[in-house]
């Protein structure tokens, strides 16, 4: 990235980034994005109060006047990536705002010059110019600040019109380039210097001592050199003094092992603070110096120790060694024993690193990616300043050996050993930690619930995402100082308790495999003011609701409510957020299901109780187990004669009150005459001995009809009622029509009591015989029962006969 120090230029390269979604419309017609369309041409249908305007990434060949003549407001222009092949500056002479001109990635052979005064960011770069195309017009130019270039060659005299020009940023792409004349660029004015040479051809190291004379911030991109060590141009002992590089970036660096050493020394007693070497291969071999040649590079490798320099940091990163002789031990010492403050070495395969053999006085440690074991810093004493200590993607294994790592190192307060092979199963010995030590990555290891046995007592930051925890254990931690903990991405199944943890105040909970998380955790954290809970397999469940409820009261503590709070379980709820999950207070409550099943109870108690009482039933019931208790001892005494025999026309159910009635009229008619009809009355034809319900019972039975003499004294009966009862039972379990109802006297619906509710029914349903009042009509009534009462009943002979057949058989 090219980096502006302008705030409006800094806006606009930021519009930039968002311009591959904009399409140019009406409602947005100061932004207007064309980038990638395979035009060959402007377009001429440009708002014409567009003030940002992208055409990059195009096949534009040529651009004129005509085509930028309307737009006046236009700012910011973006042409790179395009087939341009003749500029003519002389095209943006209306456009007197223009600000930012992109032209780079394009096939500028020749340039036609014209003073843009209002210009601050013009970027020329990668175009085929052979020579810097910087006219005599840019020289009144006073606002610009960046400016980028390219050429095949440099000579003394190309910057003269801008010396004078106070630029922050000079991008320079030298691609083929053929001629370097010494002393050219520092007639530059410039901050920060940007270097991009050629990645095909040997880099000119007049460039790089050139560069460090001019800007404060120096950045070279392929610094390549494939010639023998013998032709490098040593840089001259004057250089020191001129160097104004503070701050010096080598990007992609291919030289071989002695020039290396050369450079690193002339910036080692330059005033560089800040070097960072990135993409670094060592080439050759060491065995290739003669005895007289190493010598003198080793003393003066190692004079590096010694030396107070102005070096503060030194990164290395993605270093690749390809050297047949290498002594790995000399070049450690030497790394160790630097005096600087920060040291890194990113992505080296470096399998370990020395203990500086006096105090050593970095503060800052990065040996990512790299090969580095257990032995690391082992009794090491010399680390006392140390406070920051990376060692992320290594292979550690031992949490306790690590431990002792640190305990001598008095000042570290962060440590990272993230992305390795820790373990930690529980130990005789006890963890050593630095008493310093506030803030501790483990994650992506491989830890379990033993971890928590092997933690600085006075940490307050930890991170363990990413491991094989699956609870934390009460008792072994007591942290008193932690304030932040990292728990996601284990195997937790519920929410841990701040037993061991006083100070929590975040806790990240996420993509473990909790289903109902505990509704205590805040009053048992009552510090805590987020809790990360999200992306969990959630059971949607009674535990959960109360679980939401709790999220509710805590005053928005959770961290990614609602959209990373999902059900899981049961799976007709699966993708439900726990915000639209709702169950109902009696569901979940189980003492109110109770309370509410016990009442519901003793209601339906009490209707069945009233409905009983009302409707008589336990009357029913105790009717119902005397039939059943008579036709059980019947069948038990007399199982051979359980084939009823007919004895009667009719059995006749009256009250005593009526008993005059039936002597004096219904006995006389009914038995006397032809066709005597033969009716059983309780008066002579009970057994004496049975029970009452027994003898009515088999009355009943023995009787193909049963006659009710129906009065107001006839429903005050309880007699009557049995019988009636027992006659309905009959009517229905032999499907027969054997019921005659007699009215003797009305009987008002108010006089029948609630337990004759048969009675109601069949008075309503059967059609009875009224006894008439006027003697005229008796006869027709008598006739009209006898009719009903027609049967003939077998005699003695059949009956007989009968019966023996039912024995025989």
């Amino acid at each position: 990235m090219r980096p502006l120090t302008n705030t409006y230029v800094f806006v606009c390269a930021f519009a930039f980034t968002l311009w591959n979604n904009i399409q140019p419309t009406v409602e947005n017609e100061f932004i207007a994005n064309y980038s990638g369309r395979l035009l060959t041409n402007v377009p001429k249908n440009i708002p014409l109060h567009t003030q940002v305007l992208d055409l990059s990434h195009n096949r534009i060949s040529g651009i004129s006047i005509s085509e930028f003549i309307y737009l006046s407001d236009l700012q910011v222009l973006n042409l790179s990536h395009n087939l341009i092949t003749v500029l003519d500056f002389s095209v943006f002479v209306f456009n007197e705002n223009l600000e930012y001109l992109d032209l780079s990635h394009n096939n500028i052979l020749k340039v036609y010059c014209l003073t843009l005064a209002c210009l601050r960011h013009l970027d020329l770069s990668y175009n085929k110019f052979t020579a810097l195309p910087i006219c005599q017009e840019f020289e009144n130019m006073f606002r610009l600040e960046y400016l980028g270039l390219s050429a095949m060659m440099i000579r003394r005299s190309d910057f003269r019109y801008i010396k004078h020009l106070q630029l922050h940023t000079v991008f320079l792409t030298l691609g083929n380039f053929s001629l370097y004349e010494p002393q050219s660029l520092t007639a530059l004015n410039t901050k920060r210097l940007h270097i991009d040479f050629a990645a095909n051809q040997n880099f000119s190291f007049s460039l790089l001592y050139d560069g460090m004379s001019t800007s404060e911030n120096l950045n070279i991109v392929n610094l390549i050199y494939t010639l023998s060590y013998k032709y490098f141009p040593s840089p001259p002992l004057m250089l020191l003094k001129k160097i104004k590089t503070t701050a010096l970036i080598l990007d992609t660096v291919d030289v071989q092992w002695p020039i290396i050493l050369q450079i690193f020394l002339l910036i080692w007693y330059s005033p560089v603070e800040h070097l960072t070497v990135r993409n670094l291969t060592f080439q050759g071999s060491l065995g290739e110096l003669t005895k007289y040649e190493f010598p003198p590079l080793l003393s003066s490798l190692e004079q590096l120790i010694s030396l107070d320099g102005s070096m503060k940091a030194l990164t290395l990163e993605h270093v690749r060694i390809k050297i047949y002789y290498f002594n790995q031990e000399v070049l450690y010492r030497q790394f160790s024993e630097m005096n600087i403050a920060s040291l890194t070495i990113y992505d080296a395969y470096m399998p370990h690193m020395l203990c500086p053999n006096r105090t050593s006085s970095f503060q800052y440690l990065n040996f990512s990616h790299n090969a580095l074991t257990d032995e690391l810093f082992q009794n090491c004493g010399t680390l006392i300043d140390l406070k920051l200590l990376i060692l992320q993607w290594n292979k550690f294994e031992s949490l306790l050996k690590v431990s002792f790592m640190t305990s001598r190192m008095k000042s570290l307060k962060y440590l990272d050993m993230s992305n390795n092979l820790l373990r930690h199963d529980g130990a005789d010995a006890q963890c050593q930690w630095a008493a310093s030590l506030t803030e501790l990555d483990l994650s992506s290891n491989q830890l379990a619930d033993f971890v928590f046995e092997c933690l600085p007592v006075n940490i307050k930051k930890l991170d363990l995402e990413n491991n094989q925890i699956s609870s934390v254990p009460k008792g072994l931690a007591d942290l008193k100082s932690l304030e932040e903990l990292n728990l996601a991405l284990n195997r937790l199944a519920d929410l841990p308790g701040c037993s061991g943890f006083t100070s929590l105040q975040f806790l990240n909970i996420e993509m473990n495999s909790i289903l109902t998380p505990s509704t205590d955790f805040f009053q048992s954290c009552p510090r805590v003011k987020e809790l990360q809970a999200g992306h969990n397999p959630f059971k949607c469940s009674c535990e959960l609701q109360d679980f939401i409820r709790v999220e509710r009261q805590s005053g928005g503590k959770l961290f990614g409510w609602p959209s990373a709070y999902v059900c899981e379980y049961p799976e007709g709820l699966r993708g439900t957020e726990l915000k639209d999950f709702h169950l109902s207070e009696l569901v979940c409550n189980t003492a109110l299901l109770l309370v509410t099943a016990l009442l519901l109870t003793l209601v339906l108690v009490a209707v069945v109780s009233f409905l009983c009482i009302y409707l008589d039933v336990p009357w029913y019931v105790r009717m119902t187990w005397q039939w059943t208790q008579t036709k059980r001892r019947a069948w038990h005494n007399h199982p051979k004669e359980q084939e009823t025999v007919l004895q009667f026309h009719a059995f006749i159910s009256y009250s005593e009150h009526d008993a005059l009635w039936v002597k004096n009229e219904l006995i006389p008619n009914l038995e006397k005459g032809e066709g005597c009809i033969q009716l059983c009355q309780h008066e002579r034809n009970f057994v004496p001995g049975k029970s009452i319900v027994e003898n009515i019972i088999n009355c009943i039975e023995k009787s193909y009809r049963s006659i009710f003499v129906l009065s107001p004294n006839f429903v005050q009966s309880e007699w009557c009622h049995y019988e009636l009862y027992f006659a309905h039972h009959k009517l229905f379990s032999e499907n027969s029509n054997s019921l005659i109802l007699i009215l003797l006297e009305p009987i008002p619906p108010y006089v029948i009591p609630a337990r004759y509710h048969k009675l109601k029914a069949l008075m309503a349903k059967r059609t009875y015989l009224e006894w008439p009042k006027e003697r005229s009509k008796h006869g027709l009534f008598w006739a009209n029962l006898r009719a009903a009462i027609n049967i003939n009943l077998p005699t003695a002979i059949e009956a007989n006969k009968e019966q023996s057949d039912v024995t025989y058989t």
